[in-house]
């Protein structure tokens, strides 16, 4: 009963951190394989980060993956908190998550500044792409992503694997 006691709690305080649930081992597969593959590609023009915290005005947000304008990185001096939203910030619904959370999320993105906004849906291998609040595409486990506003391509089939 301990042992169980400390995973809720440890669960919720994570929950609480972040202000998202925990992940789990299908969240962190299509985390790694989505920032695999930006990076494999990209790593040029963007910087590829995860789990970075965002804090704007009186707005705070940690995307799953966030894609930003390509610095050079000041290993001496960290930033805890970005300050500007990224040009595209990617969700992936966890099972304990409803699907309303993450589309406020992509309002407050948007209204934030950002460009596009992902959404992976893990169970029907599905990403939507926002490029505005109410528009978007459905890009299916075959099919090549295209983020037109930032310029992306990605290949679902790497991504589902």
């Amino acid at each position: 009963m301990t042992e169980i006691l400390e995973q809720v709690l440890t669960s919720i305080s994570y929950e609480e951190e972040r202000g998202k649930p925990m992940p789990s081992y299908n969240h962190g597969k299509l985390q790694a394989n989505i920032i695999f593959q930006l990076m494999k590609n990209y790593e040029k023009e963007f910087d590829i980060l995860s789990e970075i915290s965002i804090k704007i005005d009186d707005w705070g947000a940690t995307p799953d993956v966030g894609i930003f304008p390509l610095q050079n990185a000041d290993f001496q001096h960290d930033t805890i908190k970005m300050s500007i939203p990224p040009l595209c910030a990617i969700e992936i619904l966890s099972p304990t998550q409803s699907l309303s959370d993450l589309t406020e999320k992509a309002e407050m993105f948007f209204h934030k500044g950002s460009k596009s906004y992902w959404l992976v849906i893990p169970q029907f291998q599905n990403i939507y792409v926002f490029d505005g609040l109410f528009s978007y595409k459905i890009y299916q486990k075959n099919d090549i992503l295209k983020d037109e506003k930032l310029g992306i391509e990605v290949d679902l089939k790497q991504i589902f694997k």
